[in-house]
């Protein structure tokens, strides 16, 4: 899940982090594992920069319109077995923790994306690893808010997970 910024914040207290998110937004958050875990230490951010990484979508939905916004259902499909499902209630920190966390660091302002984390699922840390291959299909999907496919090419696909 990704959240998006509305307003300018900074040093938010945690009880009131949703407070200058004004949406929410399917995201993915892919990483090209050979680069990223190339260095000492690992480069995750690097790994995470290549074009086409990081998409959102497939649109914004305000938080008025979920029926429990620290409680959605959170999936991901790779052509076709599910390899992540979840719910944001389970995740280690809440969108609203990690609001007040990044903001006692720097200020946030409209346009801002954060992305929230993700499920346990992930390719590298599945046995056997599961990474995405050539044509796969990557389906991501947040109850209430909707989803985004993306079918990989071959070099897009070769270490991405």
């Amino acid at each position: 899940m990704v959240a998006v910024i509305g307003r300018d914040a900074y040093q938010v207290p945690e009880e009131n982090g949703w407070d200058p998110v004004v949406a929410v937004t399917v995201g993915q958050d892919l990483s090209e594992r050979l680069v990223q875990l190339a260095g000492k230490p690992a480069q995750f951010s690097l790994g995470k920069s290549f074009p086409g990484f990081g998409p959102i979508g497939p649109a914004l939905v305000s938080l008025d319109e979920l029926p429990d916004r620290d409680d959605l259902e959170l999936s991901c499909e790779l052509s076709g077995e599910t390899v992540q499902s979840d719910r944001t209630s389970s995740m280690i920190f809440s969108a609203a923790r990690l609001v007040a966390h990044i903001s006692a660091i720097c200020p946030l302002y409209p346009g801002d994306l954060i992305f929230t984390g993700t499920p346990a699922g992930v390719g590298n840390r599945r046995s056997p690893q599961r990474f995405i291959t050539p044509d796969d299909e990557l389906i991501s999907r947040i109850e209430h808010v909707g989803e985004m496919r993306h079918r990989f090419a071959a070099a897009a696909a070769a270490s991405a997970t």
